[in-house]
């Protein structure tokens, strides 16, 4: 069963730059892979995502592009970085944007993002991954995604010290191996939820 996945990466900064939210977000479709799972990345930054709570701000919104690419998925992975413990400002314009999946539903009045599985990525250095993916994973179930179990990937460097994830000679044993964790569920789940919809209310 062919599935496939989005990688909306919520760093700070514009391409062509090198970030480590992508790096991780990137080796986490790069695990999906194996399980039949293909996809894309899309670095939010470099896209004009308007403040809002709505599908569409208008004026040359991004987001509605990006919608698309959202609800086309079966996958959805969230890679962020850490900032002064939180998400990222752009992965929770991400989230705000989402809010407006909740006035959306099918022809039996289930949300659109129902059946569609959601993971995280993480990365920083300095402490809060378990925070940020709490936070994260709220949101995303809030608007219908599902979470799968350890459904976080994540490294977190020396607290406060200046080393990033990309800039490691190679990718730590844990978070390789949690990585491929990541990507086992949510392509089992993502398999299960494709063959068994949820129930419309």
């Amino acid at each position: 069963m062919a599935l496939s996945a989005l990688v909306l990466v919520g760093t700070l900064t514009p391409s062509p730059a090198r970030s480590s939210s992508e790096l991780l977000g990137r080796q986490v479709l790069d695990a999906l892979a194996e399980h039949d799972v293909t996809g894309e990345v899309v670095r939010l930054v470099d896209h004009d995502v308007r403040p809002g709570v709505q599908v569409d701000m208008g004026d040359g919104d991004a987001w509605p592009a990006i919608r698309a690419k959202v609800l086309a998925a079966d996958i959805l992975v969230l890679a962020t970085p850490i900032w002064m413990g939180q998400p990222s400002s752009v992965t929770k314009r991400a989230l705000e944007r989402l809010d407006a999946e909740l006035s959306e539903t099918d022809h039996e009045g289930r949300l659109l993002t129902y059946g569609k599985v959601a993971v995280v990525a993480v990365v920083g250095n300095e402490d809060g991954a378990h925070h940020t993916s709490a936070e994260l994973f709220q949101a995303l179930d809030d608007v219908g995604f599902t979470i799968p179990a350890a459904g976080v990937t994540y490294w977190v460097g020396e607290a406060m010290g200046s080393t990033d994830y990309q800039d490691l000679d190679e990718t730590p044993e844990a978070t390789a191996g949690t990585t491929a964790t990541v990507a086992r569920h949510a392509a089992h789940l993502a398999r299960l939820l494709q063959a068994n919809p949820y129930p419309a209310g």
